[in-house]
């Protein structure tokens, strides 16, 4: 009951006060419903007062979910989301939750469609995930848990052998915004080039869709570009390219605990549907853990079939052996989030222009991610854990 129905019942005691000649006791029971009514009334009217998230979650009971839409891209980083969706592992742990998918190219459209109610939660890279938290104050994501830590790479003409090679040159990441393009920017910086926003600078940067990326550059109207897997795979297996700039080797270790991690996947969740369902996204947590596990425990050749036989549902088609092999190599699949990397990662996207300086302590909420998994990942201070 809400109270919008207590006008309405106020009417009708109002009105019998007026002369009904119903009999004593009727009235009686309908001065009793109204005082229960007010009682309700005044129940929701307090909880409308701590707030709009308090008070949808209270309205909606923390039910679970009827729907939970669920956002991803066609990446081999993005496995434990292949992986569980092509396995059932996320549909059997939601239950009676129906679960709807919408695959992306890039991290800002799936924030896009995340914050404008499109979708509920999504897979996607931390730039993104910090950017929309800064932008709103706190108020759009929460981060609830890791996926993968690698995998991204600078791939380049084979003439290009050193960062001064790039002077003039025509790069691409998969948009602007995104953790790759975030990561290219920062760097070329640390190398003395300067970069904008809308493509000008010493080194040109084209935000540009993965598959077009592959195209351009065999084409010859691409230098090189900073990728997640399988694409950097695919263009030095499938297009000539060499690596210049493997992600892993610019991160030594004293910020994610181990050399050569950092994040290049999460799980994201919109937080007020994390509110109102926190059960659901529970069961969210325990279906991606399963995923992560079977990815570090099942052998090489049923994990490509398995990702291969995913990847053609999502991205409408499947991988060579040796482009699955070699993604994988570079991938390490985690539910930690890598939290001590955050304020480093918020720095890159102030330098390369994608974000602004802002405090983002309380991006992480990974309360149920520890319930789940039964041990303590830290949140770095970043938030609840």
């Amino acid at each position: 009951m809400t109270s919008n129905d207590q006008p309405g019942s106020t009417r009708i005691v109002a009105g019998e006060s007026r002369g009904s000649k119903r009999p004593r006791g009727r009235k009686i029971a309908l001065v009793t419903a109204l005082v229960l009514l007010i009682g309700g009334g005044a129940a929701v009217a307090s909880t409308l007062s701590r707030g709009p998230e308090t008070a949808s979650a209270a309205v909606a009971g923390t039910s679970p979910a009827a729907e939970l839409r669920l956002g991803y891209f066609g990446n081999i980083t993005h496995a434990p989301a292949l992986v569980g969706v092509n396995k059932g592992f996320l549909a059997k742990e939601l239950g009676q939750t129906k679960l709807t998918t919408q695959v992306f190219n890039a991290g800002p459209a799936a924030i896009e469609a995340l914050n404008a109610g499109a979708i509920d939660a999504t897979y996607i890279g931390p730039n993104p995930a910090i950017n929309s938290y800064v932008k709103s104050g706190g108020a759009s994501v929460s981060i609830i848990a890791g996926a993968a830590s690698g995998g991204a790479q600078l791939v380049v003409r084979p003439g290009i052998t050193s960062a001064a090679d790039l002077k003039g040159k025509t790069l691409a990441s998969p948009q602007l915004g995104g953790t790759q393009d975030v990561a290219l920017r920062a760097w070329l910086g640390k190398q003395g080039f300067k970069t904008s926003t809308d493509g000008g600078g010493d080194v040109a940067i084209n935000p540009t869709e993965n598959a077009q990326t592959l195209k351009l550059f065999q084409d010859g109207k691409l230098d090189g570009a900073w990728l997640p897997e399988p694409w950097a795979s695919r263009l030095v297996l499938q297009a000539g390219a060499k690596v210049l700039v493997d992600e892993k080797d610019l991160w030594d270790g004293s910020l994610s605990g181990k050399p050569g991690e950092f994040p290049t996947t999460v799980l994201i969740v919109n937080k007020k549907f994390a509110a109102e369902h926190p059960a659901t996204v529970q069961a969210l947590l325990k279906g991606h853990v399963e995923s992560v596990d079977w990815l570090n425990a099942a052998p090489a050749g049923e994990k490509a079939t398995v990702l291969n036989a995913a990847l053609k549902a999502a991205a409408g088609s499947a991988l060579p052996a040796d482009v699955i092999d070699r993604s994988l190599k570079n991938i390490v699949f985690t539910i930690d989030p890598l939290a001590g990397t955050y304020k480093k990662l918020l720095q890159d996207g102030v330098d390369a222009g994608t974000t602004k300086q802002a405090n983002i302590s309380g991006i992480f909420d990974l309360t149920a991610l520890n319930a789940v998994a039964g041990k303590k990942i830290s949140a770095q201070g970043l938030g609840k854990d």
